[in-house]
């Protein structure tokens, strides 16, 4: 009978190292959760997978970790419905692998079915779950891998998968109902740059070519329309060229300057200081924070540790620096709430509300209570954004379609104009 050796807690969190015999990996987990223990790390011994990782120089006896290359990540909503299925299956008492195997099996060919099967393998091998989903950045991100151990190491893993998946879901709405709230004023937008192209290189020209017929003086609105109209078809570049290009341009140069750390801050800090909708992007920087951390917090994760990834998760460059200076004066003594006071990233309920859990003793609820007061707040906010863009996105518009019909209605009622003024003329 195959003989494995295993890492795992005991009830009172220490850690135990033994050997067991067993038909086969799910045989051993069973045997080793009936002696009252959390297996963390489990391998057979002499087994093929640790000889082949040995001769290949690979991670000793956990074998060597696979990773899914490629472009892209695996879709938010397909990471969410896998946390939700694997806690339900371990709440369930199945063991870890064979949770794995089962979901692995009922994906849908495609990139997380195939990180599915090497994160199996390697728990196969002997890897903790979390060691395995560290080596998947495709579809398991920092946040993720720190709360499924924190899980392991105090066997509630299903809980812990459970406020993971809530907290994805969350952020996920949040993300969409900003994103939501964008759809509208871009695609009018668009639609609008579309038709005024349309008549500055189609229409505009055929009225040029009727007002150089009249001879006469053009008013200023015309001249300037003309002007424009003149530099979208025959510009250097031309105009069309610009307004296409200007958008992509744009985001390049976004992409260019994020790609350091002092350009990301300017860039996040400048966001910021955008009206309504700088005070959007900090509220809902704070509801990302809070829930993060509080999240990490009630997972089990240490404080210093747990502030390290909630930085760098924040998403905005201006509250990692701040959360690193939290980091490093808690680690110097001080509490939670002073340096983030000093930070001046968050309204004073917020450094409020964080002194109170810190001397309660529940700081996790209370930075939850935070994410779930803030998270209503920017809908709030987004809301009257959407209400606020469309009579501004009308009256823009109201007052191009205006001028250019003016301009191209002025000469004409000035030839009008000079018509009946001569007709009159030679009737007299």
């Amino acid at each position: 009978m195959p003989t494995f050796q295993y890492e795992a807690m005991n009830q009172a969190g220490q850690e135990v190292k033994d050997e067991i015999e067993a038909q086969s990996v799910e045989d051993a987990l069973a045997k080793i959760r009936q002696q009252g223990y959390y297996p963390t790390k489990l391998r057979q011994k002499g087994g093929k997978r640790a000889q082949k990782a040995a001769e290949a120089g690979g991670a000793g006896a956990k074998g060597k970790i696979k990773s899914v290359g490629g472009l892209g990540k695996v879709r938010s909503k397909e990471i969410v419905q896998f946390t939700r299925q694997l806690s339900t299956l371990q709440d369930a008492g199945l063991p870890i692998l064979r949770c794995l195997r089962i979901l692995e099996q009922q994906q849908k060919p495609g990139k997380l079915r195939l990180i599915l099967r090497n994160v199996a393998d390697d728990v196969e091998g002997g890897s903790t779950l979390s060691e395995a989903m560290a080596a998947q950045p495709k579809a398991f991100d920092r946040l993720y891998c720190n709360m499924v151990a924190a899980g392991e190491a105090g066997g509630v893993l299903d809980v812990i998968l459970q406020r993971l998946a809530d907290f994805m879901e969350k952020a996920q709405r949040l993300k969409r109902k900003v994103m939501g709230a964008m759809i509208y004023p871009i695609a009018v937008i668009t639609f609008a740059i579309g038709i005024v192209s349309g008549l500055m290189i189609a229409v505009i020209p055929k009225f040029k070519t009727i007002f150089a017929d009249f001879g006469t003086t053009l008013p200023k609105p015309t001249v300037v329309l003309i002007s424009i109209s003149e530099w979208f078809v025959h510009g250097t570049p031309p105009g069309w060229a610009v307004v296409l290009l200007s958008p992509i341009a744009f985001f390049l140069l976004l992409k260019l300057i994020k790609q350091s750390e002092s350009g990301r801050f300017a860039i996040d800090t400048l966001k910021l200081k955008i009206p309504v909708l700088g005070t959007i992007l900090s509220k809902s920087s704070v509801a990302r924070f809070t829930r993060t951390l509080g999240t990490l917090l009630a997972a089990g994760v240490p404080i210093l540790e747990a502030i390290n990834i909630t930085r760098d998760t924040s998403g905005n460059e201006v509250y990692a620096r701040a959360l690193k200076s939290v980091h490093d004066d808690i680690r110097e003594g001080e509490s939670f709430a002073s340096p983030l006071r000093a930070a001046k990233i968050c309204d004073n309920i917020v450094i409020n509300m964080i002194d109170v859990g810190e001397e309660t003793g529940d700081l996790d609820k209370m930075l939850m209570k935070i994410a779930d007061n803030y998270d209503e707040e920017v809908e709030t906010l987004v809301d009257g954004l959407v209400s606020l863009l469309e009579p501004v996105i009308v009256i823009i518009l109201g007052a191009i379609v205006g001028f250019i019909v003016i301009a191209l209605f002025l000469p004409l009622v000035e030839l009008i104009n000079s018509v009946s003024s001569g007709g009159q003329k030679e009737g007299a």
